[in-house]
């Protein structure tokens, strides 16, 4: 604890005075040490307002033995780092210069920290000098960790919903430049537009903590025939493994435009041609990967376009911007293919 200002006898005779309260104002002294609320007494004699009581609730609060605390500067229990505005504010408390309660971040006797307001109230002796301060503590560490949630909370959702818009506006640039009709233009900018909502509407049923692999493609593909009686044309391997939501959303993306790809020009513009999705993790210096392969089979024979869309730029580049993976996209005449590389959690956790 903190150096006393006060000598043993002052600090004896200020206790004493607490006994002589306890006499005078029996109900009250008894009321407050049994009261649930941290309450203390200071010395107000001494300018380091030294304790000469403390309630079972402050020793409860606080983790000190009474021993520990009486004699102690009631700034001694300040947290370490507040610095000189938490003395300040309380040294104002305490002369009822105050505007208002201060609220000052405390420790501990483990050294954690609480959060707590301070209600003071001067104590006179029979001529109206203050000789004592009664203070009483609200415990604000809970609403203090809601509050700091909150706004982490806030400041999360304000960063993804730039990054939504900004996804939407690459979405809207791109259909413009694809095409000059507008039916054609309308259809490709929903269709991507409901792709990033699947995927939000899978995090946000997992709080934001990230989804299963298994999830996520189910979410892209449903309307492509995994959830309306044609799964069959699907061939789904791999382990489940949890993705965070950062790569839920890219890879989302990614399988729409790929199946998008695969009902106008590849696998599923016959009747026959199937996909294989497979993938596994991979052990590198580096850390884990997700290794995971696309492959379509048994449609028309395939031929590279002239020139790379919208599709092929969102599967080759936004890969590797958004999660630092490398993707391959070949149109092979037997299929198209689709090899993608990401990096993995450090800790990732399998379903």
């Amino acid at each position: 604890m903190a150096d006393y200002e006060n000598t043993e006898a002052d600090q004896k005779a200020a206790e004493a005075e607490v006994a002589k309260f306890r006499d005078h104002l029996g109900p009250f002294v008894v009321a407050a040490e049994k009261t649930r609320m941290p309450m203390v007494f200071t010395n107000a004699k001494e300018t380091a307002n030294p304790i000469v009581f403390a309630n079972d609730a402050f020793l409860k609060l606080t983790g000190f033995a009474r021993e520990e605390v009486l004699g102690a500067s009631f700034d001694s229990l300040i947290a370490r780092g507040c610095g000189s505005d938490a003395v300040a504010e309380i040294a104002a408390a305490f002369a009822g210069r105050a505007d208002s309660e201060p609220e000052i971040c405390y420790r501990r006797k483990d050294d954690t920290d609480f959060w707590a307001s301070l209600f003071i109230s001067p104590v006179c002796d029979e001529t109206g000098k203050v000789v004592q301060h009664f203070v009483s503590l609200v415990d604000q560490t809970r609403q203090r960790t809601k509050q700091a949630h909150c706004e982490m909370l806030i400041d999360e959702l304000n960063h993804r919903v730039k990054n939504t818009l900004s996804t939407v506006q690459s979405i809207v640039r791109q259909s413009l430049r694809a095409s000059a009709d507008p039916k054609v233009i309308r259809e490709s900018i929903e269709s991507r537009i409901f792709a990033l909502s699947r995927s939000h509407d899978l995090l946000t049923h997992q709080n934001w903590e990230g989804a299963g692999l298994r999830e996520m493609l189910d979410a892209a593909l449903e309307p492509f025939g995994v959830a309306n009686g044609h799964a069959e044309r699907f061939w789904i391997e791999g382990p489940d493994i949890r993705l965070l939501p950062k790569a839920t959303l890219a890879l989302g993306i990614v399988f729409h435009e790929l199946a998008t790809n695969a009902v106008k020009y590849g696998a599923f513009s016959n009747d026959v041609g199937t996909i294989l999705i497979a993938w596994h993790k991979e052990t590198r210096p580096d850390g884990e990967r997700l290794i995971l392969n696309w492959r379509e089979k048994d449609g028309p024979t395939v031929m590279a376009p002239a020139r790379k869309g919208f599709g092929s730029q969102v599967i080759e580049r936004g890969l590797a911007l958004e999660l630092e993976g490398a993707v391959r996209l070949d149109y092979h005449p037997q299929g198209v293919t689709c090899a993608i590389d990401i990096p993995l959690p450090q800790r990732p956790v399998d379903a």
